[in-house]
């Protein structure tokens, strides 16, 4: 995977328009009915990264951050004010916020994943790229201590125990973390007399598989 580990400035990414995207393949059926079947098995970010410019200077530092992307080749880290934390948006990280995983006293290695719950039905989302130092482990009610019980791969969103947890432990994590994506288009078109006057370029983001 062609990625930077480099972070979108924050503070223009704190204005942008985007959300989850799906895909579902419906097919109208004679009588009436439709089938509906989805290929993907994970939703897809999608965002406009115009929407977040405030100044001229803004403008030129997207224009950086795009060219030494080299546009469309290069991924990079994106920060969801909407959707950026293990815990609800008023509450801080804490170290129970998402059951991860149960130990079974032989696996050590576990991918942080994030639980959307809506009535009975819930969605689990892969965590690839959490924000360094803000990860917190527990096993059961007994929080751990990073390098010291367990490693994270900020890369891939893995924890690393250095014991296995024991057979039948809940795994909880809290984090922080931000979205893999990259520009969507080959081109940035903008305009000053435009900008000035308050139209601001489409920058289109896309969330990308790591």
């Amino acid at each position: 995977m062609q990625f930077h580990e480099v972070l979108f400035p924050p503070n223009l990414s704190f204005g942008a328009l985007g959300g989850p995207q799906r895909r579902v393949d419906v097919v109208p059926l004679s009588n009436g009915y439709e089938e509906r079947n989805t290929p993907w098995a994970h939703s897809r970010r999608v965002y406009d990264a115009g929407l977040g410019l405030r100044s001229l200077d803004d403008l030129e530092n997207v224009i950086g951050f795009y060219e030494a992307r080299y546009g469309q080749m290069y991924g990079f880290r994106w920060k969801d004010w909407a959707d950026y934390k293990s815990a609800r948006p008023s509450r801080e990280v804490t170290s129970e916020d998402q059951q991860i995983a149960t130990g079974d006293g032989v696996t050590t290695e576990f991918q942080l994943i994030k639980t959307y719950r809506s009535g009975v039905h819930s969605y689990a989302r892969p965590i690839e790229k959490p924000v360094a130092g803000s990860v917190v482990i527990s096993v059961e009610q007994d929080q751990l201590s990073e390098s010291v019980d367990f490693e994270v791969d900020t890369t891939r969103g893995l924890i690393r125990f250095n014991h296995a947890p024991d057979p039948d432990t809940r795994v909880y994590a809290g984090y922080e973390f931000d979205v893999p994506v990259r520009f969507d288009s080959d081109r940035i078109q903008a305009s000053v007399a435009s900008f000035q006057a308050g139209q601001v370029p489409d920058i289109p983001v896309i969330e990308v598989r790591v």
